[in-house]
């Protein structure tokens, strides 16, 4: 599922033919994004590059995109990931292989960085496993009820196969109510509760529910907790979402559930299905 709208129409039409230098590059996005009226105060960086694989003279940047939005009486900020595709003075939003039918968009990604792989985001494994996999999710995301709960269990009874690292992608535009039970989530762990992550799934709320309580309410009858409000705003617990929200920025997540597998992005997501185990 994917994050968010893009930004505007004019971010899936910047495909032209124009010099590539990573300053031009940023000249022209910023130009292109830039000419409607409804976005301000936008930024464009780039944080990385990358060949693609099987394309020859064509690489993959990932961009950052941070602006301010007016929707009607509404103004929201906004911080999208972007991947653009450069060959040459050619640029575009998407890459497909014709004769596969593969979308490059979906499979190119930054290598995981290392550092992002931290005992508070393990949830099953040892650190020290031959496989690290890495699970970007949000709890009401209706494909991620599905497929994460399945990955969770298979990957526990091989803990010295798989080291599984979890980090918490609540999707605030889809599902606003994903953001409280995700901060509920790393409070009832922080107090000492297992499978948080796994049973966090079994949780029923509306996905469009913004009332705290209501939120923390539904918590506390599937884990018989006794958390409330400002559990949420606990600076540890703070501490926590926002470095997973900072590792999704910079591994360029734009939807959940996303998957790396030993550092590469994991489109299809079953890699570790294709490990033998014992």
């Amino acid at each position: 599922m994917l994050l968010m709208p893009k930004l505007s129409a004019t971010l899936l039409l910047c495909a032209s033919v124009y010099a590539a230098t990573d300053g031009e590059v940023v000249s022209f996005l910023k130009k292109g994004i830039g000419n409607n009226p409804s976005i301000s105060n936008l930024e464009v960086e780039i944080n990385g590059k990358q060949n693609v694989s099987g394309m020859k003279g064509w690489q993959a940047y990932f961009v950052s995109i941070e602006a301010d939005i007016k929707q009607g009486a509404e103004n929201r900020h906004i911080n999208q990931n972007g991947t653009y595709f450069v060959s040459g003075d050619v640029i575009a939003p998407e890459l497909v292989n014709v004769k596969t039918g593969e979308r490059y968009n979906d499979t190119v990604a930054p290598e995981f960085n290392p550092a992002y792989y931290t005992k508070a985001n393990l949830i099953s494994g040892d650190a020290n496993a031959k496989n690290k996999v890495v699970i970007f999710s949000d709890p009401l995301c209706p494909f991620c009820r599905r497929y994460v709960p399945e990955a969770i269990n298979y990957m526990a009874k091989y803990p010295k196969t798989f080291a599984l690292y979890y980090y918490h992608f609540p999707l605030a535009q889809l599902h606003p109510a994903a953001v409280a039970l995700s901060k509920a989530a790393i409070a009832a762990e922080q107090n000492g509760m297992e499978n948080v992550t796994l049973l966090m799934y079994q949780v029923e709320i509306n996905p469009n529910e913004k009332d705290e309580q209501k939120i923390i309410d539904a918590f506390n009858k599937t884990f018989k907790t006794k958390l409330n409000v400002t559990d949420l705003r606990r600076p540890s617990v703070v501490k926590q979402f926002e470095f997973d929200q900072k590792a999704v920025r910079a591994m360029m997540v734009n939807g959940t559930p996303t998957v790396f597998f030993n550092g590469d992005k994991d489109a299809k997501k079953m890699k570790y299905k294709d490990v033998k185990v014992k």
